[in-house]
């Protein structure tokens, strides 16, 4: 079902419902005041017959009692009069039919039956006389019939125009949908550019805003995973071709030769190797992938398993420093990349720093935030170039590494809500990274 039948059916519902009880209502007072009305034409009627049979000649005691037509008593056609004495006499009336008499022992007004049919009447006792007027139920419900019906005809053709204009009023307000939707449908699939629709209400802004946010993101992460293909596909094809030329090699030597041609192609398979893991670790932070295995790290113990998992070889080289006072909250973000975060830095300090020097790791909790820092004693890094640290396969021309570490650490950073800084200094390069701790 359509937004657009479906708010026509229920406003449209709600709409009749209302109409339908204002109707009834006025319809049903209309009636009422009807009713009434016409009672006060009996009234009338009967006071107009009594001031004329004042001023007509004496009306006989006895007999069958006089006729006089409607006009001489001056009764609206439809209507009957009868005049009667105290005893009962019929001294006069104005009609044949009905040939019952009315009923005229009860004053004021009175339904009765007369030749098997409903009468209203109404009895007015004036001297000694009784005038009566009366008028039949059926006469009185066709004459309120039509004028109910006549009031009810313009009630439904107002009805039928309000939910008529309720339909083109609805289609009008759903217009701008349908021109993002138009809109859309223009697109090529491939096409991510910001929808310009211009003017829109100010309720569908947002979801408009929205729709451009999220085909920006989109077109961010195509270009990301694009560069990301680009990029491993260039720097994949070295170590591959490294270790495909150095087993041509150990299979066309012997000896000393071959056994050298067969290390450095072991060497390539080891840096193709950490290449995959670290290009498969980013593929997983910058995705949607959840992380949280109910597993919780105080910030020593982040720190102690980062040693741990660095460099199997210079793990020797890293002095970790405790401050004597150190909270045992636990981090506030999964285990695994908060050590892959810090275990990445010190790869990377141990890398840059020569002649088997030593990595500082130290770490200072403050208040809901731990930061951890970690020191080389490298030849540092130009000032120009600490804004390229953290992009996918940047090296400087001393590096060795595949250029994928600190790239991830940044992606955890901006995923956990971390803060990362450089501070590059003559003798060595200094990295602050901050975790939150959870609340105690």
């Amino acid at each position: 079902m359509s937004l657009r039948l479906r708010l026509s059916l229920t406003l449209g519902a709600a709409f009749t419902l209302i109409w339908a009880l204002a109707a009834a209502w006025m319809l049903s007072d209309l009636r009422n005041q009807m009713m009434f009305s016409l009672d006060q034409r009996l009234v009338a009627s009967a006071r107009m017959v009594a001031g004329l049979m004042e001023q007509l000649p004496a009306l006989p005691s006895k007999g069958e009692g006089t006729h006089f037509s409607a006009e001489q008593l001056t009764i609206p056609g439809g209507m009957a009069c009868q005049v009667s004495s105290l005893r009962g006499e019929i001294l006069a009336r104005s009609h044949s039919d009905p040939q019952q008499t009315l009923e005229a022992e009860k004053m004021g007004f009175h339904d009765q039956m007369i030749d098997g049919a409903p009468w209203r009447s109404f009895t007015l006792a004036r001297g000694d006389l009784r005038i009566t007027t009366a008028d039949r139920q059926i006469e009185r419900e066709a004459l309120n019939m039509s004028i109910l019906l006549a009031a009810s005809v313009p009630v439904g053709v107002a009805l039928l125009g309000c939910l008529c204009l309720l339909w083109l009023g609805i289609g009008q307000g759903l217009a701008p949908l349908n021109r993002m939707r138009d809109a859309l449908k223009r697109r090529s699939a491939d096409s991510l550019e910001p929808l310009q629709i211009q003017p829109l209400p100010s309720e569908l802004q947002p979801l408009f805003d929205t729709q451009n946010q999220l085909l920006q993101r989109i077109g961010k992460t195509i270009e990301r995973e694009r560069r990301l293909t680009g990029d491993a596909a260039h720097e994949l094809r070295s170590p591959l071709t490294a270790i495909k030329t150095h087993l041509q090699v150990a299979r066309m030597t012997e000896g000393a030769a071959r056994d050298q041609s067969l290390a450095r192609a072991e060497e390539g398979a080891d840096r193709l190797h950490r290449t995959l893991e670290q290009l498969l670790l980013l593929a997983r932070v910058e995705g949607s992938l959840s992380f949280d295995d109910g597993a919780q790290c105080s910030a020593e113990q982040v720190a102690k398993l980062a040693i741990q998992d660095a460099a199997s070889g210079d793990r020797q080289r890293i002095r970790f420093l405790v401050p004597p006072k150190i909270s045992h909250a636990p981090v506030q973000m999964p285990a695994v990349l908060s050590i892959a975060a810090l275990r990445n830095l010190l790869d990377n300090a141990l890398r840059h720093t020569p002649n088997d020097g030593p990595v500082e790791l130290s770490l200072e909790t403050t208040g809901d935030h731990v930061q951890f820092v970690v020191r080389d004693h490298g030849p540092g890094i130009a000032e120009d170039d600490l804004q390229h640290l953290t992009q996918r396969f940047w090296r400087n021309g001393q590096s060795t590494g595949c250029g994928l570490g600190l790239a991830i650490v940044q992606a955890i950073v901006q995923r956990c809500g971390c803060t990362l800084h450089f501070d590059s200094r003559p003798d060595g390069l200094r990295v602050e990274l901050t975790m939150p701790l959870q609340p105690v």
